[in-house]
């Protein structure tokens, strides 16, 4: 390009030279010079507005970057992947991933709701607990997520701290699959726009019309900061669903019945979406402000984030603590009877996991050579000392036996409560509780789900 401009413009001055010498007299000379620098002139100034034009362009691009690299980063909370249109697939799994039903309940008395939901067996699979869900994010959205949290487990399960640590256990499965959003308040609040699209009842029913006691409120502040900072409630499992013995919604027939607590019965997905690895999605971090809990939550206040930022960063700070040093339950001890130096009678409530009963018994037994480990669900049931009644025996969860004389030692559960694939595990009550084996026995309620 460079060649031929100027090949260009060494023709262009032998013809203005041929045009001067032919040119009859000094007049005409004189014109010719005059068009050869006003074209010189117009040559220049093209020139030099291009220049100008490259130079400004150059200053735009790079004053651009400098203002994106200024500003700080917007994060966008994460949506579910069907809300994006996402196909979303796993190894081994052939299924689509299924679709989140509304709560919907069939019309039916409480009584024959019972008896219906007593009949649908507890899934016979591996019900393994769910991994720790450690909160992240800036100290606004942890405080945000943690009162979501509290709301759901104090107007879901009441001011009880077994059915709430439940509730938030589902909730952070939630969060944790793909089918779902992927901060703690979208999950919670997931169609509370749409009276009958809501995930949690409480969010579209009026229930949040009535101001928790503060004292309720702040025990389940309290229970929310542990399960953000890592507490698993075993017995839940994976379960993403759940729902009162009294109701029947009509996505519960199904779902795999894993668990209840008191009387909320627990399910998971069928299939590969209910196993661990579909519960891979990460969280999103970025947790929106919910105008509803604007009363009870000063998180969820915009005056809160915007107007006085001092004050959102003490309260947030303050919550941000209690999660950070929330630290979990203690490993349960226990203490041989007053008759029998051999014998454990115990409580292990519904917050123990099923599967983690023989390692309790062998940690209490320790290196006896014989020992008898008995299992109620609840302290009024549990006897102080042996003989057990009929009744305590009939009501007993698990029974465990170390002696010279077994192979093994045994182990036996209560299956109407904890499903055994091998129901040899299973205690007979035909034989008052002995740990013989025997067949399947009737499900009965006792666990927890949303």
């Amino acid at each position: 390009m460079r060649g031929q401009g100027t090949t260009s413009q060494s023709a262009d001055f032998r013809r203005r030279m041929l045009m001067y010498d032919n040119a009859r007299d000094a007049a005409a000379r004189i014109e010719i010079m005059r068009q050869a620098r006003r074209q010189d002139a117009r040559r220049r100034s093209i020139v030099v507005a291009a220049l100008a034009c490259a130079a400004l362009l150059v200053v735009g691009v790079m004053g651009a970057v400098l203002w994106r690299s200024a500003q700080p980063e917007k994060r966008q909370p994460a949506v579910t992947a069907q809300a994006a249109g996402v196909a979303v697939k796993l190894p081994g799994i052939d299924a689509p991933l299924p679709a989140v039903e509304p709560l919907e309940l069939k019309p039916l008395p409480a009584s024959d709701a019972r008896a219906i939901n007593a009949a649908v067996p507890f899934s016979t699979l591996p019900n393994p607990a769910a991994r720790k869900f450690i909160a992240g994010g800036s100290t606004a959205d942890i405080v945000r997520a943690t009162d979501c949290l509290a709301a759901a487990v104090l107007y879901e399960a009441g001011d009880d701290a077994v059915g709430e640590r439940a509730v938030a256990q589902v909730v952070l499965n939630r969060v944790r699959h793909p089918a779902f959003p992927h901060t703690v308040c979208g999950v919670v609040f997931q169609g509370s726009e749409r009276k009958t699209g809501c995930q949690f009842t409480f969010t579209c029913d009026g229930a949040m019309t009535r101001m928790p006691p503060p004292a309720a409120w702040a025990r389940a502040r309290a229970i929310a900061a542990q399960a953000l900072a890592g507490n698993v409630f075993a017995s839940v499992g994976l379960a993403t669903h759940y729902h009162t013995d009294w109701v029947v919604p009509y996505w519960s027939s199904s779902l795999d019945k894993v668990t209840a607590v008191k009387t909320h019965l627990f399910f998971r997905w069928t299939g590969g979406w209910g196993r661990p690895p579909a519960f891979f999605a990460a969280y999103g971090g970025v947790e929106p402000l919910i105008p509803q809990l604007a009363a009870i939550s000063e998180a969820h206040r915009d005056a809160a984030l915007a107007g006085d930022a001092e004050a959102a960063a003490a309260a947030a700070a303050a919550i941000a603590a209690a999660v950070t040093s929330a630290a979990p339950p203690p490993s349960p001890s226990f203490a041989p009877t007053a008759n029998n130096p051999d014998a454990f009678l115990v409580t292990l409530g519904a917050d123990v996991a099923a599967d983690s009963y023989p390692a309790l018994a062998k940690q209490a037994c320790g290196a006896r050579p014989r020992c008898l480990f008995m299992a109620w669900p609840s302290a009024v049931l549990t006897p102080k000392a042996l003989p057990a009644s009929t009744s305590q025996l009939e009501a007993m969860t698990f029974h465990y036996l170390r002696d010279p004389g077994l192979k093994q030692d045994r182990m036996r559960w209560d299956c109407s409560r904890t499903r055994r694939t091998n129901l040899g595990e299973c205690l007979s009550r035909q034989s008052g509780g002995a740990p013989a084996p025997a067949g399947p026995a009737a499900p009965v309620s006792g666990s927890a789900t949303p």
